[in-house]
């Protein structure tokens, strides 16, 4: 690999590094209204003081590995999640849990459930895609 390909590279993952950071101020303000907390409240709940969660959701700081990961445990969500980035982006940790329990059961059972599961799906899409 040439030098130039390697810094783009690196510059190209600093740059989606950064725009999932910035956009974490914005989900944590989604996550606290969508839960109903004031500043105070997730504060109080993660330890992070109400200051600095201000300046997060402001996106005039960026909270620091053991700041984001005490707001997570508080919204219940993983760092993936609060960032915007990764696999389980979407997944909070209530159904990354659901998951990995699936995956516990008797393989009947497990190919019974993603059946229901499928189909519930497949029923959502068909009425969205009639709906518009």
């Amino acid at each position: 690999m040439s030098n130039n390909y390697v810094f783009l590279h690196k510059a190209m993952n600093y740059k989606t590094f950064i725009g999932s950071i910035m956009n974490t101020g914005k989900i944590i303000t989604e996550l606290r209204k969508t839960k109903d907390w004031s500043q105070t409240d997730l504060a109080n709940k993660s330890g992070v003081s109400r200051e600095m969660i201000g300046k997060y959701e402001r996106d005039e700081a960026v909270p620091s590995i053991e700041a984001a990961k005490k707001i997570a445990d508080a919204f219940e969500v993983s760092l993936d999640y609060l960032v915007g980035e990764g696999v389980n982006s979407k997944l909070d940790k209530k159904n990354l849990k659901r998951i990995e329990d699936l995956e516990l059961l008797e393989e009947d059972k497990k190919k019974t459930l993603f059946d229901l599961i499928d189909t519930y799906i497949r029923d959502a899409k068909t009425r969205r895609a009639f709906a518009s």
